[in-house]
């Protein structure tokens, strides 16, 4: 892979995870607007389908093999509900939380999960060996987890327009 190749996909991997705050801090405002955070789950899942449909429609990507729908297990349809599960507890999360405490604990939790899921191989991963070095470098993410979180000024609560 060329240097510029793994540069730009290391700038998509920076962007996946900066538009997580925006996606959370919005869905945390539409749950409150709407009354409960699941309509706002719902609604933000309703959005991704109408997002998604014109550009599939527009690239003209084939319809999903029937065979592989039939056979796939059941774990493969999983992510759905892992979605469900992130929006939900990032709209009743991060207003208790903050944008940047939500954030840096919802990150500690996928770097924790990530090491697992690389040390074991699962779901078809490059097995990467569960290393000092790698353990080290979460242990540093949690104490920044902790720094962010437990440090500076008192909240302040900021009203919002209704």
């Amino acid at each position: 892979m060329s240097s510029l190749h793994w540069a730009a996909l290391l700038v998509l991997a920076v962007i996946a995870g900066a538009v997580v705050p925006f996606q959370s801090v919005i869905n945390a405002n539409l749950g409150r607007g709407l009354g409960h955070p699941l309509w706002a789950t719902l609604a933000s899942l309703l959005v991704s389908i109408l997002v998604l449909l014109p550009i599939i429609l527009a690239l003209r990507l084939p319809l999903p093999s029937l065979a592989f729908i039939r056979k796939a297990p059941l774990w493969m349809w999983a992510g759905g509900a892992f979605g469900v599960c992130f929006i939900s507890l990032a709209l009743m999360l991060l207003p208790k939380l903050g944008a940047s405490g939500f954030i840096a604990l919802a990150l500690a939790g996928q770097v924790a999960a990530s090491l697992v899921l690389d040390h074991f191989g699962l779901f078809g991963l490059m097995e990467r060996q569960m290393t000092l070095p790698r353990v080290l470098g979460a242990l540093f993410l949690v104490a920044g987890v902790v720094l962010i979180q437990f440090s500076g000024s008192p909240a302040r609560s900021v009203v919002t327009a209704s």
